[in-house]
């Protein structure tokens, strides 16, 4: 028990370090129980007005960052030292929650006066409540998220009263105290943008979602059917890894939480089979980061993306398939290659669940994600998909005794899914400064033009500045607000250039997720090296070896959106998606220097030439790819036949010198 115990404590203290969303005072007594109603009854309204629709876009945003904000206050310490206050919140907590109050109040009250009757025009207690809001809203940012984003929002916002005196090409006529306001504020292009409307629907319904679904045991089975899948088999507990973080990863939007959910059994299962501690840190971490672009869910951004582009969600959804199943087929075949290479087998059988037991008693927790992928799949919107989804999710889970959900599990996943909702909604909330500040000043159209000229023009350099710009900014900030910025700067640049918008906004996405795996700010990767007790810059490198097709996918969808099923026909890209597998699994055999056997030099490289070959879609490519691979398999079946020869020959010698 206290080794358990143990676990958990080490858990909970990787999530607090490299997960913001976990850095919450835990209360007692009378406030533990009002911050529990606030959350429970946050849930209830979210999930009313998302069903029934009953309040117009502006007073469902404020009223969702109004319980942001409160919660915020409430759960997040301001100091450290705060954080030690379990009984009340702090004078200074209680100073931000009644100037939350006043100032969405009254955004609340007067908004229909300001729209109809005013029309428009301000009072001048309009800019002084607009000002209040947006500081209240910094502050959330300062504690839920941290200063890297609240910093870069920050400089955003004070660029919109100093352009006057910034020389050069970022300089502009700037802006008064009443102009920014009420962009900021009063419009639909600053906190109450499009970020913060998809958090208060899409998106909190979708957390909500994840965790009904994590209650209802469907981590355990995902678990267990991963283990019966690929447990036995070599290296079985890293691929357990990669099949249980990726199902996870669905409906999981946060990389480091998967780390911590699925890593606190696979890892150590991992390390006791042979893999070294980087590396079993290094695939859990690849493994819970792929989720991020992984249908049906895809974090929060693949929401916002649908509402940037205009298109269909489930369009955003069939654009990821291909990019995540490659991904997911480059780690798994890493793992497979790399137990091969080092000698290791699988779990042994009876310590494996059987499948259809697995089934016959759990089958049922998969009828919500089945639901909610037929559902988006047919054009359901992503409000009520998820609302349907969260609602069968209690129901399969009455189909069995054993899994059933009772009155306190259901309130523990509104409550959980209230406070897994805070950190990304204040995110959201933040970015709209810098979404606003680029509608005001055309600084998107500027540090674009500066970019293309920097570029000169050329598609991959521009490209190449997109993708180290979406991973600087991830570093440190949520995805989600990674993706926003690089959306609304360097997006528009590379359709400037000639790319269709679906694929330069995926690659923009792309690269922000990845920076979870990427080196010097790894919040993935370290977690990971938490669990696995290795030194966590080494898990991130390794990380970015095994991962390293997700930072080579993106430039090749960019050039033939094919594999975004972008193409003339489904044929089409369904034959490149059967090519690039076949080119990610030779490059996952050139990363770990095996592929039927141990590789020489020249067949590692020759399998990294055919990757890039068979992932380039084109004939000729494909026609030369493929047949360097086969030169490759008939090159190492015949070294393979030689080898077991002498091994044969040297066994009979030795019997024979043995029986003279």
């Amino acid at each position: 028990m206290s080794q358990l115990a143990n676990q958990f404590q080490n858990e909970e203290e990787i999530l607090k370090k490299y997960d913001s969303d976990f850095r919450t005072r835990d209360y007692l007594g009378l406030t533990a129980k009002v911050v529990t109603g606030i959350l429970i009854i946050w849930a209830l309204f979210q999930l009313y007005t998302s069903s029934f629709g009953i309040l117009e876009a502006i007073k469902m945003r404020a009223w969702h960052l109004g319980f942001l904000l409160i919660l915020s206050f409430l759960i997040y310490p301001a100091t450290k030292k705060s954080a030690a206050s379990r009984t009340l919140p702090t004078i200074w907590d209680m100073i931000c929650i009644l100037l939350t109050l006043i100032s969405i109040g009254y955004l609340l009250l007067t908004y229909d006066t300001f729209a109809r009757e005013r029309f428009g025009i301000h009072v001048e207690m309009d800019y002084y409540m607009a000002a209040i809001g947006i500081l209240v809203v910094f502050e959330a940012s300062r504690r839920v998220i941290g200063n890297a984003l609240t910093i870069i929002c920050a400089i955003f916002l004070i660029y919109n009263f100093v352009g006057a005196y910034i020389p050069g090409a970022l300089g502009h006529v700037g802006f008064s105290f009443e102009r920014v306001t009420d962009i900021m504020f009063w419009g639909s292009q600053g906190l109450f943008g499009i970020a913060l409307g998809v958090s208060a629907t899409y998106i909190f319904l979708f957390v909500l979602f994840g965790a009904f679904l994590k209650n209802s045991g469907f981590t355990d089975f995902i678990n267990d059917i991963a283990l019966s899948i690929a447990g036995w088999t070599a290296g079985g507990p890293a691929k357990v890894s990669v099949i249980g973080s990726g199902f996870m990863g669905m409906v999981n939007g946060s990389a480091v939480a998967n780390v911590v959910t699925t890593g606190a059994v696979t890892i150590p299962l991992m390390k006791k089979t042979g893999y070294k501690s980087k590396f079993a840190g290094a695939v859990e971490a690849v493994a819970s980061t792929g989720g991020q672009f992984a249908p049906p869910i895809m974090g929060a951004a693949g929401f916002i993306m649908a509402e940037f582009l205009g298109v269909p969600y489930r369009t955003i959804m069939l654009a990821a398939i291909i990019p995540a199943f490659l991904y997911y087929v480059t780690v798994f075949m890493v793992v497979h290659f790399e137990a091969k290479r080092i000698g290791l087998t699988g779990i042994s059988k009876e310590n494996i669940p059987n499948m259809v037991i697995v089934m016959k008693d759990r089958g049922h927790l998969l009828l919500p994600l089945i639901i909610l992928i037929g559902l988006l799949s047919t054009g359901v919107t992503p409000l009520y998909a998820a609302v349907f989804a969260l609602i069968s999710t209690v129901l399969a889970s009455w189909l069995r005794k054993s899994t059933r959900m009772n009155f306190k599990m259901i309130v523990d996943s509104l409550i959980e899914g209230s406070k897994g909702a805070i950190g990304v909604g204040i995110a959201c909330a933040i970015v709209g400064v810098v979404v606003g500040t680029i509608s005001l000043t055309s600084l998107g159209l500027t540090l674009g033009n500066n970019i293309l000229a920097l570029a000169g023009d050329n598609l991959i350099i521009a490209a190449i500045l997109t993708m180290l710009i979406s991973i600087v900014l991830g570093m440190g900030i949520p995805a989600t607000a990674a993706y926003i910025i690089v959306a609304t700067i360097a997006a528009p640049l590379l359709v400037k250039l000639g790319v269709p918008p679906l694929a330069a906004h995926m690659f923009a996405f792309f690269y922000s997720a990845l920076s979870n795996i990427t080196p010097p700010v790894a919040l993935a990767s370290y977690a990971a090296a938490g669990l696995a007790g290795a030194p966590p810059n080494k898990v991130g490198i390794e990380a970015m070896r095994i991962g390293i097709t997700g930072f080579i996918i993106p430039f090749f969808f960019l050039f033939n959106p094919v594999l975004l099923f972008n193409g003339e026909t489904v044929t089409e890209s369904l034959i490149a998606m059967a090519t690039s597998t076949i080119g990610v699994v030779c490059l996952a055999g050139g990363l770990q220097g095996w592929f039927l056997t141990r590789t020489n030099l020249i067949q590692r490289l020759a399998l990294f030439v055919t990757a890039f070959l068979m992932i380039k879609p084109t004939l000729l490519t494909d026609i030369i790819g493929l047949s360097i691979l086969a030169a490759i398999i008939i090159w190492q079946k015949i070294a393979s036949v030689t080898i077991n020869d002498q091994k044969t020959n040297d066994v009979s010698e030795t019997t024979s010198n043995i029986s003279g």
